[in-house]
C-alpha cells in the first residue's frame, strides 16, 4: 500500500524554506567573500552585450582609476569548474601590487555571461572574450593572458586568432595538445566524453568526491555531505546542457595534428601530479611550441596548482609576464628534457610507450 500524501504546505513555505537555505548555505557565504575580494581589490564588474546576442560579464579596474592607466593589462581565463570569482580572487592583490591590471571575464555560460548562439567551441569563447575586451572604454590594445585549465584552451585560440592583441601566454595545466583517441587509450581516468561531463559537472555527492579526489595532489580529508550536497547545488546545475555541449564541442574529433602553432612567447606551468590533463600533456605542449615556450613542472600539486601552490603559481605569473627576460628551462624547476626522461617511465604514463608525444 503506498504511503499517504504529506500534509499540503502553508502558503509560502517552499519560498521561506529556499530563503533559509540561501541564508545558511556555505558555498553562497563564500561565494559573498569572493566577490567582496573583488571589490576590496578595486576591481568592479561590467556586463558588455555582444552583436550576436551574447553578453559577457567580467571584471576589470575602473578606467578613470588613475593607477589603471601605469599597470599592464593581463586577462585572467578561469577554468571549467569555475566562474571568474572563485578562481581568482586570491590573486587579485599580489598582481595589481606587482604592476598588473587584470581583466577578469566570466566565460559564456558560467557566472553572469550567456549567449543565444549555438557554437560551443573554444574559438567561439575566444571569439566573444575580444570582441568583449575591445568594446570596453579605453580598450588596451595588447595584453597578456593567463588561462587555467579550460581557460587556456581560450587562452590559446585567442593568440592563433587575434595575435596582434595578445601579447605574451601563460598556460596552467591546459591539456590543449589532448586528441579524443587519447581517452580510448587510457590516458585519462575516464574513458568516453560522456564520462568526462559525468565528472567535470558533478550531480551526486560521489561524483564530486571522486572530482575532488582527482583534482588535488593531497585532497581534502573532511568533505561532509551536507557541503558537498550545497555546492552541488549552488554551483553545478546551472546551464548544465550548455556545458555538457562545451565539453563535447572541445573534445569530440580532436586531433593533435588539427592544432595550430602560435608565435607568442608561452609559459606553461603543470602540476607534476596532475590525473585531470596528465604531465604527459605539458610535454606534448612543450614539443609543439617548441622555443618560444618554457615548461615549469610544479612538484607536490595536482591539477588544482591555483589551489595547492598559489603563491608559487602567482610569482611565476608575475615574473613571466612583468619580465619577457625570464627564462626558466635551465633554472631550478629543472630541464622539461630530463622530465620527459623521467615521465616516460612513470605509472602516469598509461598510453602506449611506442606512441609519439607529438
Amino acid at each position: 500500500m503506498p504511503p499517504p500524501p504529506p500534509p499540503p504546505s502553508p502558503p509560502n513555505a517552499g519560498g521561506g524554506r529556499r530563503r533559509w537555505q540561501h541564508r545558511l548555505s556555505p558555498t553562497l557565504a563564500r561565494d559573498r567573500c569572493y566577490t567582496r575580494a573583488f571589490r576590496s581589490a578595486g576591481l568592479r564588474p561590467t556586463a558588455v552585450p555582444l552583436p550576436d546576442g551574447a553578453v559577457v560579464h567580467l571584471w576589470l579596474l575602473p578606467p578613470r582609476d588613475p593607477t589603471a592607466a601605469e599597470l599592464h593589462p593581463v586577462l585572467l581565463l578561469h577554468g571549467f569548474g569555475a566562474r571568474a570569482t572563485w578562481q581568482w580572487a586570491p590573486f587579485l592583490r599580489p598582481l595589481i601590487a606587482a604592476g598588473l591590471a587584470p581583466f577578469v571575464p566570466d566565460l559564456v555560460f558560467f557566472g553572469h555571461s550567456a549567449s543565444p548562439a549555438g557554437d560551443r567551441s573554444p574559438a567561439y569563447q575566444a571569439a566573444c572574450v575580444s570582441a568583449a575586451m575591445s568594446a570596453l572604454p579605453g580598450a588596451p590594445q595588447r595584453y597578456a593572458i593567463v588561462g587555467v585549465s579550460y581557460g587556456g584552451f581560450v587562452a590559446y585560440h585567442l593568440a592563433h586568432a587575434f595575435p596582434a592583441a595578445v601579447e605574451r601566454l601563460v598556460l596552467v595545466a591546459a591539456g590543449v595538445c589532448l586528441e579524443e583517441a587519447d581517452l580510448a587509450a587510457g590516458l585519462f581516468a575516464v574513458e568516453d566524453i560522456a564520462e568526462a561531463a559525468s565528472l567535470l559537472l558533478p550531480q551526486r555527492p560521489e561524483d564530486l568526491r571522486r572530482l575532488v579526489g582527482l583534482t588535488f595532489c593531497r585532497p581534502p580529508r573532511f568533505m561532509p555531505s551536507c557541503f558537498i550536497r550545497d555546492y552541488i547545488r549552488v554551483m553545478c546545475t546551472e546551464n548544465v546542457k550548455e556545458k555538457t555541449e562545451l565539453l563535447y564541442a572541445l573534445i569530440n574529433g580532436r586531433k593533435l595534428s588539427d592544432l595550430p602553432k602560435i608565435n607568442q612567447q608561452t609559459l606553461i606551468i603543470w602540476g607534476e601530479q596532475d590525473r585531470v590533463f596528465p604531465l604527459e600533456l605539458g610535454l606534448r605542449l612543450k614539443r609543439h611550441l617548441g622555443d618560444t615556450s618554457e615548461l615549469v613542472i610544479v612538484k607536490n600539486a595536482g591539477h588544482a596548482i591555483n589551489r595547492e601552490k598559489p603563491d608559487e603559481l602567482c610569482r611565476l605569473i608575475k615574473n613571466y609576464i612583468i619580465d619577457p627576460s625570464v627564462k626558466y628551462r635551465d633554472g631550478r624547476k629543472g630541464s622539461w628534457k630530463n622530465a620527459i626522461k623521467r615521465f616516460a617511465g612513470s605509472s602516469l604514463r598509461k598510453v602506449d610507450s611506442t606512441r609519439p608525444l607529438l
